[in-house]
């Protein structure tokens, strides 16, 4: 075994531990915005309907988009049910169920750390094969793991819209 090779089995879970810390804080008790609201509902919509429809001639990737984003929309639906939410004054503060949450941002980290293990071991190999963007975008786990995140992101931020809609205004302070 290589020492580079050996490296980087050492580095691994200091790397998905260390991704684990910086997804933690996204999932503590934070202040309702409206702007970060509609940037996540409009954005991860967005892309969720130019990845499918950069993926029209290939049913396979399509319909593990299109499976990662229901899977991934209902669980941003049962995420938003336990949600905690608050009001404070004239703010309004929420807590997120940060299991669901935290699963579906380290899967999309693994694969994206798959993806980086799979070449540096085909480069290291004695006949590396050409690995194409396109092998890698329209593989059917890349799909699954961009659909989960970008349909639980989408619900998930469509539903604090609407629980903010849903709050009464507060009178202003004088």
């Amino acid at each position: 075994m290589e020492l580079t090779t050996l490296a980087l089995l050492i580095l691994i879970p200091l790397l998905i531990w260390r991704v684990y810390l910086r997804l933690r804080p996204f999932f503590a008790r934070q202040e309702s915005l409206m702007w970060k609201h509609w940037t996540g509902a409009v954005l991860f919509s967005l892309l969720l309907l130019a990845t499918s429809g950069s993926l029209l001639g290939d049913p396979p990737a399509l319909a593990s988009l299109a499976g990662g984003a229901l899977v991934g929309g209902w669980l941003g639906f049962f995420t938003l049910r336990k949600t905690r939410f608050e009001t404070v004054g004239r703010r309004y503060f929420f807590k997120p169920y940060d299991r669901f949450g935290i699963l579906i941002c380290m899967l999309f980290a693994a694969r994206v750390l798959q993806i980086g293990v799979e070449l540096y071991m085909n480069r290291q190999s004695e006949f590396p094969q050409l690995i194409t963007r396109d092998m890698v975008l329209r593989h059917p786990l890349s799909c699954i793991a961009f659909g989960l995140l970008a349909g639980y992101l989408a619900t998930f931020s469509i539903g604090m819209l609407r629980w903010r809609r849903a709050q009464p205004l507060l009178p202003e302070l004088e």
